[in-house]
């Protein structure tokens, strides 16, 4: 077996490794942060270094190839960004630094074996230890007393979650003996499709909606949002969500036979989690909760790209929720950056930041217009692109309905722009004291957002090919 296929992965079994010794170790938060930037730096050296290998791994469960590894890339970037944005930890007790980075690393771990699994078992394996490292990050928050509802809330979803699932797969081999996705995809292709199969598919594709946080699963979102402590938020809002699109984009790929089916099903999940998404985010006034109900709607725009079950849907979906990834940790590098206590912020706590730190409200400003879809912003081409391949499906009603909400949901970011722009603070503040390292990531982080919108060619031949490298 070729363990240079196993990098990525390694390099962060490595780095869990190291924080689990350092826990043991007298409690050292600057030694601890240090460490993480430097071993997320490799990971993320790894991944990009690692694009363009290929091939099979223990017993041809665990494939390797450029679609996988560019899912493992966005994860190794988000990991590093997370780690940057987590110095002190902030909302974390000084002795839990050492497990929130080692369970920071297992976690990823686990969703780069997501984003590799042909096999449905090794899927739902890799599925549980993200989920379980997940439930633990919550409950690391210094406050535990905040923790503990909205942490207990998502154990509770996600145990449901996972037994649907595992129940659907239960009905998956019971109807075609086999959860490999090669031999599930022949026994689509060659045999007629019983009721028990569709079921089992729908069954199992809940524990992967779950993790995007789709309508009906998305209950658990705004409660661990609020509860976790900022930098798990910020992950939850970006690394999960590649994961989750990866796995979903590669079994329903699988799937395609069953496509009419699917698809059926999974457009009235889009039009519910985007509807739900857009309209509840209108009443929150505390900003992860906002972030919670904003990444619901997300997840209702990027089903438009799955359930489509095209090239060019499957490119649309993965192209925007790595723009997800980049605008939604902007929203939480501001946030972070504003809250430095590692407290909840409110909108309202915003009042006057063009004032106090004016690269942290440009930053704000850029993502939340990109999530909203304005040009000539990465969310903007993400956006066209994920609604051109539904226009070319035959979904134009839709598109129409998505569009609707892309306009309920800029009444919301107007209203946070608002505060950050137009609203006096109730007493004068003085300006925030932001590193130089900071505001030059939030720097580069609208270079990001704008540039890619501006010129995204080079991104979507990278994506393409690796929607290619799933037919192959």
């Amino acid at each position: 077996m070729d363990w240079s296929l196993f990098i990525p992965e390694l390099s962060l079994l490595a780095m869990a490794a190291v924080f689990l010794s350092l826990a043991c170790l007298p409690p050292n938060p600057r030694r601890d942060h240090a460490v993480a930037l430097g071993m997320a730096a490799a990971v993320m050296v790894a991944g990009t270094v690692c694009l363009r290998v290929s091939g099979n791994l223990f017993g041809d469960v665990y494939r390797v190839d450029l679609f996988s590894q560019v899912f493992k890339a966005c994860l190794g970037v988000g990991l590093f960004l997370i780690v940057c944005i987590s110095g002190g930890a902030s909302g974390i007790a000084p002795n839990r630094q050492g497990e929130f980075f080692a369970l920071l690393a297992m976690c990823t771990l686990a969703m780069m074996m997501m984003v590799s699994g042909s096999h449905l078992l090794v899927v739902y394996l890799a599925l549980e230890l993200s989920s379980y490292s997940l439930y633990v990050l919550i409950f690391l928050r210094r406050a535990a007393r905040l923790a503990m509802p909205g942490g207990l809330r998502y154990f509770l979803v996600g145990i449901c979650a996972s037994a649907v699932m595992l129940f659907g797969l239960a009905l998956i081999y019971g109807a075609t003996g086999t959860l490999r996705l090669t031999g599930l995809a022949h026994a689509m292709a060659v045999g007629p499709i019983l009721p028990t199969l569709v079921a089992g598919v729908v069954l199992a594709l809940g524990g992967l909606l779950f993790k995007l946080a789709v309508f009906p699963f998305h209950f658990w979102a705004p409660d661990a949002y609020e509860a976790a402590p900022n930098p798990v938020a910020a992950f939850i809002a970006t690394a999960s969500r590649v994961a989750a699109v990866g796995v979903l984009v590669r079994v329903t790929g699988a799937l395609h036979g069953a496509g009419d089916i699917l698809a059926t099903a999974l457009i009235v999940l889009a039009i519910v989690s985007m509807t739900i998404g857009n309209v509840c985010a209108i009443a929150q006034r505390d900003f992860k909760r906002l972030m919670a109900f904003s990444s619901i709607a997300h997840a209702g725009y990027l089903m438009i790209g799955i359930l489509c079950m095209t090239p060019a849907g499957q490119l649309g979906a993965s192209f925007y929720v790595a723009a997800v990834l980049v605008m939604k940790f902007t929203c939480f590098l501001v946030m972070i950056g504003v809250a430095t206590d590692g407290r909840n912020l409110k909108i309202e706590d915003l009042a006057g930041l063009h004032h106090r730190a004016p690269i942290l409200a440009a930053a704000l400003m850029m993502a939340l217009f990109g999530l909203a879809g304005i040009p000539p912003t990465i969310g903007f081409t993400g956006k066209l692109l994920l609604f051109k391949a539904a226009v070319a499906h035959g979904y134009l009603a839709l598109v129409i309905i998505a569009m609707i909400n892309v306009v309920i949901s800029l009444y919301y970011y107007l209203l946070v722009l608002k505060a950050a722009y137009l609203d006096a603070p109730p007493s004068p503040k003085a300006p925030l004291a932001v590193p130089l390292a900071y505001q030059l990531l939030a720097l580069l982080m609208i270079a990001v957002i704008v540039g890619i919108g501006f010129y995204p060619t080079p991104v979507i031949e990278i994506v393409q090919a690796a929607i290619m490298s799933l037919l192959s």
